[in-house]
């Protein structure tokens, strides 16, 4: 059995279900909706299947109004995620800036010499 984190990783790992997820940081939005862009490439059923990928990861929620099933972003399963990345943007931004203060230094002539 996969972690969560592995299970959302995976599930991000897919262009279309990154646009799928960029589609509905924009707001709630049908299956068909959903569904349109893609629907030259692949086929409806394909779609759904990167839904229930989605869903199944806690991105994406699925709610029933009469007909309608409007889905929804879901923001804290991306939370999990920022958080087990957080020590890597700190020590990448760390990093970054040493280096451009090192080039600083090389630019104004003032490497010691060895």
């Amino acid at each position: 059995m996969k972690d969560s984190l592995s299970i959302l990783f995976s599930a991000l790992a897919d262009p279309t279900r990154r646009a799928i997820l960029a589609r509905l940081a924009v707001g709630e939005a049908s299956v068909s909706d959903l569904a349109e862009p893609f629907l030259s490439s692949m086929s409806l059923p394909a779609v759904t299947k990167h839904l229930k990928v989605l869903e199944k990861a806690g991105l994406v929620t699925k709610s029933r109004e009469a007909q309608w099933r409007p889905c929804k972003l879901n923001g804290r399963a991306l939370q999990e995620a920022a958080e087990w990345m957080e020590p890597y943007r700190v020590h990448w931004e760390e990093s970054f800036d040493r280096l451009e203060a090192y080039l600083k230094i090389v630019q104004q002539g003032d490497v010691p010499h060895e």
